[in-house]
């Protein structure tokens, strides 16, 4: 009987470590937390406020500076990572109809997680962000297109910037200006005649019932205020994240109407503030600003949104089905940076920081209502919203920790790290590529792959499939480097950025300085990871010269990629060298003239690699001719490019072109009124 309990025993305690380990439990471990929210201290009052913010920039805690590009300002294989623009291909599809699906839908990180943009099609309609107005336009079949409704904002009212579609819903989201009556406390509202204002920047949802596209009635408004961090739709529930900048001023001026306000128009017209028992605060990591998440089903317009305000700020933000992460940077220094004059109020980073690390918050996604699970922090700071990832019930991040121009022991290393379900370190792999930054990176599945970058580009294959011992797998150094990874399949990633050249550098005395690497033109590449040990470059193409440069490069819904239609196409701004035309700076590498704007479409496949099949513009040969050397920026410059069963569209904010998808012939053309 005591050999089968012991035998037993070890069975048991393994069965019982894999299901508490399990993508389940953590999920289970996760929703347990849920009253975390609950547990974090509240602001409580306008003086404790202050006491917080104090102790804060005693500290020297910096302020926070925004959303930037850290560092300088979505894979078929799993349903964690993003697949192509496309959705299944259709089977059976007839020339000159539309199968359902059958269109290009924003190319996003996650699949099921709908990231906002300026253009978004449904398979029939295609709607624009065009300047102050939302254009609707009928664009399929593509020889009747025609402008059926455009919705007009008017300056400060309402300034669209990115929208939502789905089978019922338009959301427009953008910015608004609030103006706002101010009083101080110690001045009755009476003897003020008339009441100063103060201006209020908000950010604004709106959210219109698409039953009769040519009349797109207006059902719903949610407003925040502060500034729009982002935002993410799941099914129905849209969610928004927005920061309030408060400032080391309310430290000198008495300034006791700070609290966030926002209106929610199921609660009628009114401006609702949120007052400081409801803020609360994290209590190692306090920022003077303040965070507003907000959640709403669309599908219960009558439901209150859900709307809570932390002490704190975000950058970055990425999204599971689950949960919404939300990532910020946090710098410490040797020494306090002074703002001589200041009375120690103004903290300006003057002193290089010596400790540069991230803090994630969590917050589970439950129809509309997010709600506060928890927070980890890790060294190092991330480039993008494409250096975190979710899978399987852990989260991993990409970083860099350090400075890429020292050569000490504060120079850059990047690092991976993977959290558990209570978001502290599990596994971790540090110290890679020192002396160089991330570029780009991009999580599938159970492999990631990062791009470093100083002189040449380091292209990393990483095995993350122990959690517990993630590991580099493979490395392959070429010229040049990729500021977007796209996946193309389980074992091929297209890479994105720019090819390189370096020059050899002399000091003042002709001495050898050693070398920099400049950038050149566009570079597009395929690495075949097949051989993870070996990964290959196994194809690449360089558009243009020194200059040219592509919205891709830092926007990834300026792509277009389809598999199974081996269609690649993104927006480009072409500069090239022609008989002389070099534009020299000093000693730098010289830059081309400009050339051109407008669309590269190519085919894509892993026996031809890159094939261009065309190019599209919209600029005419007028505006090319006032152009001259330089870029052209136009309201005629395409920004999206998508397709509708056999057509392919190019959309800039004067006209929609239609082209035929096989071979680029032209169908037809539709102006947009100014």
């Amino acid at each position: 009987m005591r050999r089968v309990i012991i035998i037993v025993l070890p069975l048991l305690l393994a069965l019982l470590l894999l299901v508490l380990t399990s993508p389940l439990a953590l999920k289970i471990s996760a929703a347990a937390s849920k009253d975390k929210a609950e547990n974090l201290p509240v602001v409580g009052s306008y003086e404790n406020l202050k006491k917080l913010l104090r102790q804060a920039e005693q500290k020297g805690t910096p302020r926070y500076s925004g959303i930037t590009r850290l560092m300088a300002v979505e894979a078929e294989a799993t349903t964690a990572a993003a697949g192509p623009s496309a959705a299944p291909p259709a089977a059976g599809k007839s020339a000159g109809a539309v199968i359902a699906g059958d269109y290009a839908t924003t190319n996003v990180q996650v699949q099921g997680v709908d990231e906002a943009d300026i253009v978004k099609t449904d398979g029939r309609y295609i709607y624009q962000v065009n300047n102050q107005r939302v254009i609707i336009v009928r664009a399929y079949p593509a020889e009747n297109m025609q402008v059926v409704s455009s919705l007009q904002f008017k300056g400060e009212e309402f300034t669209p910037q990115e929208l939502y579609v789905d089978d019922k819903y338009l959301v427009v989201i953008g910015t608004a200006v609030n103006n706002t009556p101010y009083l101080k406390s110690e001045q009755p509202q009476a003897y003020i005649y008339p009441p100063p204002y103060y201006r209020q920047s908000m950010v604004k949802a709106l959210v219109y019932d698409l039953a009769d596209k040519s009349n797109p009635q207006l059902i719903r408004e949610l407003e925040l205020e502060g500034y729009y961090v982002s935002s993410r739709k799941i099914g129905t529930a849209l969610y928004l994240v927005a920061n309030k900048n408060i400032g080391y001023r309310i430290l000198t001026e008495n300034t006791p109407d700070l609290l966030p306000l926002y209106r929610d128009s199921a609660n009628g017209t009114e401006f609702n503030r949120i007052g400081y028992e409801r803020i609360r605060y994290f209590p190692d990591f306090i920022e003077p600003n303040y965070m507003l998440i907000a959640g709403i089903n669309l599908d219960r317009p009558k439901e209150a949104a859900a709307v809570d305000a932390y002490l704190g700020a975000g950058e970055n933000i990425y999204a599971s089905l689950e949960n919404l992460y939300v990532a910020v940077s946090h710098y410490e220094y040797e020494q306090p940076a002074i703002m001589p004059g200041t009375g120690g109020i103004a903290r300006l980073g003057l002193v290089p920081p010596i400790e540069h690390s991230t803090t994630i918050y969590r917050f589970a996604l439950e129809q509309g209502r997010p709600s506060y699970t928890g927070k980890g922090k890790i060294p190092g700071t991330i480039l993008n919203q494409f250096a975190m990832d979710e899978y399987q019930g852990y989260f991993r991040i990409a970083t860099t920790d350090g400075d890429m121009w020292r050569d000490d022991e504060y120079t850059s290393k990047n690092n991976i790290y993977i959290l558990g379900s209570s978001l502290n370190v599990v596994g971790r792999l540090e110290g890679i590529a020192p002396g160089e930054r991330i570029y780009a990176a991009r999580f599938m599945g159970k492999r990631g792959y990062l791009v470093t970058f100083k002189n040449v580009d380091p292209f990393f294959v990483l095995d993350l499939q122990d959690p517990g011992e993630p590991k580099v797998l493979g490395a392959l150094k070429i010229p040049g480097y990729s500021d977007y990874l796209h996946p193309y399949d389980a074992n091929h990633i297209i890479g994105f950025g720019k090819d390189t050249v370096e020059i050899s550098q002399v000091d003042r005395q002709g001495k050898s300085a050693g070398s920099m690497a400049f950038y050149q033109g566009l570079k597009l590449a395929l690495f075949d990871v097949t051989d993870v040990q070996n990964p290959v470059e196994k194809f690449k193409v360089v558009i243009g010269d020194r200059g040219t440069d592509s919205e891709l490069l830092r926007n990834h819904k300026a792509l277009l990629f389809a598999k199974d239609k081996n269609l690649l196409a993104f927006p480009l701004t072409l500069m090239e060298i022609k008989d002389g035309s070099a534009i020299n700076y000093g000693s730098f590498p010289p830059y081309g003239e400009f050339t051109f704007q407008g669309a590269y479409v190519y085919n894509l496949d892993l026996v031809n690699g890159f094939t261009l099949k065309g190019r599209i513009s919209h600029l005419s040969e007028e505006d090319y001719l006032q152009a001259g050397q330089f870029h052209y920026n136009s309201d005629s410059n395409i920004e999206r490019i998508l397709y509708i069963g056999d057509v392919l569209y190019t959309v800039s904010k004067t006209m929609i072109k239609a082209n035929s998808l096989s071979d680029l012939t032209p169908i037809n053309t539709l102006l947009i009124p100014r």
